[in-house]
């Protein structure tokens, strides 16, 4: 085995298995680094490969550490570790041309697997750099005799051969829904929102700028502090964690007096979670999913690929104004062991207080007038959470102040619940939607109250008004914990980020999203009707067909026998001519080398043989190319007398 096939092998290698580094074990990574080191150290001083017993050894102690740290060598993260472990060892053994083989073909295969972490722009761009380094090491282990400048310009031929089959299967392969084989539960990222909250739940996740969902709206976008995108809903408090609880529920809210209609469309990104995010209050949307009974949307199947659904909300409404016993029973729920001032405190406002509304008012002004800071970094709470907030911190996030008003309100006994979203939106003037990020994440509560149904209150924007009306950044005193392009960065890089999610969006739109509603759609504008899983089939397997015969044609053109031009032609009915008198040509023989063979035998001929030969000559492989001498050479040729 040649070192630089060997180096090109190392190569191909660590470019498939490079971007796992980060979600593998750190021992795993090391080990690996540390096995393609050891392989190029060898090869490089020339080195025996290691004993079989050795590689057995690293083998099964690898093997161990793997089900060590994951339980299991099933599912995503534990096959993917197994997969570039074995990869690694592999170059250790590498001694014949059908271990090269191995090696190429396992690369193929690992390519494949960086795309359950990533399937953005940069990670293809990247992977199809990597392909093109293993079909460069393929050429090179086909013939190693190729310098490095052929081996690339053959492997950019190949994938340029490729991109039209490409095409034909990417636009006609039927889609299915789902992934063609069945993985694991750990091959989904779960991100985003949880169906719990404590404190400091919703902080860390605002400082993630990963996108959740994008919106365009059909009109005119709504008033920023509208854009209230509701998720999970959460009923139960422990005295520290807010959680969904159970319900039998299972009948239909109501809404009258709806107002305010508005159409748009969601984008929205995996979360591994079944919840979808719609306006406040959702009545309409394009897929199959079910409206709670406290107005949450909720798919069938939890969101593990990329969704987009058209929704109509309407922002103005009034929410079950008869509400079930057993709901607002829920809905005042306490345990009563936990934080005694704040229940003393709400004890009070009822007392003082002529109804449910003068209390949330009350409360309100309480958040806005007691000095109250709404911060990313909270000092850390005791036992009785409500209770060092309220008088004690007075320091918290959205998270606080939503958690803190609803145990107020259920303690001076007004129905309350805490709703989890996102609220807000950073809009792109490029592609002309709007971009919710994690760091929109947001808490608020609703209570219900008596002729009006749920109301949705925020107790932050009582605090931190900005956070509603502009963004997270106007609204914290001290922006230097969020990521940095959340801190109002140069205007040129926002239009350069906005540029790039606006191209990452037609991507995901287009290729990432090319599902069997696009496909179904895309081919009837092709002008292909009723369209059906048998049509494409046989439409891809004539399409590759094509393809392939004239690619064909192409690479065999040079094996269709060429009609002689007239030169050719004249030369060779004369060398006929001269055959049937005796003097034939031989099939190595030259124009010049025949006349001289031939004048030699019939001294007759040698001032017309020569002429002859030597027009020949100068019109087949010289530079004369003029019509004149054509016939002056046909002319003589056709006249030479044997």
């Amino acid at each position: 085995m040649s070192k630089s096939l060997t180096y090109g092998l190392l190569l191909c290698i660590l470019m498939v298995t490079a971007p796992h580094a980060d979600h593998l074990p750190l021992w795993l990574s090391s080990l690996c680094a540390g096995l393609l080191i050891w392989r190029a150290t060898l090869a490089y001083s020339g080195k025996a490969l290691p004993k079989r017993w050795l590689l057995m050894l690293i083998t099964v102690a690898g093997t161990a550490g793997i089900v060590f740290e994951f339980h299991t060598l099933f599912g995503r993260e534990a096959s993917v570790t197994l997969l570039v472990l074995l990869a690694s060892l592999k170059l250790l053994e590498l001694r014949a041309a059908r271990d090269a083989m191995v090696l190429i073909y396992l690369a193929c295969f690992i390519i494949i697997t960086n795309f359950f972490y990533s399937q953005s722009i940069p990670t293809a761009l990247y992977l199809l750099a990597t392909l093109m380094v293993i079909l460069t090491t393929w050429v090179h282990q086909q013939g190693q005799n190729i310098a490095i400048k052929p081996r690339l310009r053959i492997a950019a031929v190949l994938l340029l051969q490729a991109i039209p089959l490409t095409l034909i299967l990417f636009i006609l392969f039927p889609r299915v829904q789902g992934p063609l084989w069945g993985l694991p539960q750990d091959a989904y990222a779960s991100s985003g929102l949880d169906d719990k909250m404590a404190p400091g739940s919703l902080s860390r996740l605002s400082l993630s700028e990963a996108v959740a969902f994008r919106v365009n709206y059909n009109d005119k976008p709504p008033q920023r502090n509208q854009m209230y995108w509701r998720g999970p809903v959460l009923w139960n408090f422990d005295g520290r964690t807010w959680t969904p609880g159970k319900t039998a529920l299972t009948f239909a809210p109501k809404f009258t007096e709806l107002d305010q209609q508005i159409d748009y469309v969601v984008t929205l990104e995996p979360h591994n979670k079944p919840w979808l995010f719609a306006l406040d209050v959702p009545n309409k949307i394009s897929v199959s999913a079910t409206l709670t009974y406290d107005f949450q949307l909720l798919n069938k199947e939890p969101v593990n690929a990329r969704l987009r659904y058209a929704a109509r909300s309407n922002l103005v409404y009034h929410a079950n104004l008869q509400e079930s016993t057993r709901q607002l029973q829920r809905a005042l729920q306490l345990p009563k062991q936990f934080n005694p001032r704040a229940q003393q405190l709400a004890l009070e406002w009822r007392a003082s207080s002529k109804d449910d509304a003068d209390i949330v008012n009350t409360a309100l002004t309480y958040f806005n007038k007691q000095g109250f800071i709404y911060t990313l970094e909270p000092p850390l709470l005791g036992v009785n959470t409500v209770d060092d907030f309220m008088f004690t911190t007075k320091q918290g996030f959205c998270e606080h102040y939503a958690s803190s008003f609803v145990f107020l309100m259920r303690a001076a006994n007004i129905p309350a619940r805490v709703v989890t979203g996102y609220q807000g939106g950073e809009f792109n003037d490029v592609g002309n939607y709007y971009i919710v990020r994690q760091s929109d994440a947001h808490a608020w509560a609703e209570v219900w109250l008596a002729g009006q149904g749920w109301v949705r209150i925020d107790p932050t924007a009582a605090i931190a008004p900005e956070r509603v009306q502009r963004n997270l950044s106007a609204a914290v005193s001290n922006n230097a914990a969020l990521p940095f392009m959340a801190r109002n960065p140069p205007q040129w890089m926002r239009d350069l980020r906005f540029n790039l999610d606006s191209l990452a969006n037609q991507w995901n739109q287009w290729v990432l999203g090319y599902d069997t509603e696009r496909q179904f759609a895309f081919l009837t504008r092709l002008g292909m009707e009723d369209v059906t899983w048998q049509k494409m089939a046989l439409d891809m397997a004539g399409g590759m067909g094509l393809v392939i015969a004239l690619f064909s044609l192409f690479m065999l053109r040079h094996l269709i026998k060429r009609q002689p031009d007239k030169v050719q032609a004249a030369w060779l009915k004369l060398c006929r001519k001269l055959a049937k008198a005796g003097l034939p040509r031989a099939a190595h023989e030259g124009a010049q080398d025949y006349a001289a063979r031939i004048t030699a035998s019939r001294p007759e001929l040698t001032d017309s043989m020569r002429d002859v030969a030597m027009r020949y000559t100068a019109l087949r492989y010289g530079s004369v190319q003029d019509e004149q001498a054509l016939r002056e050479f046909l002319q003589r040729a056709a006249a030479l007398k044997i």
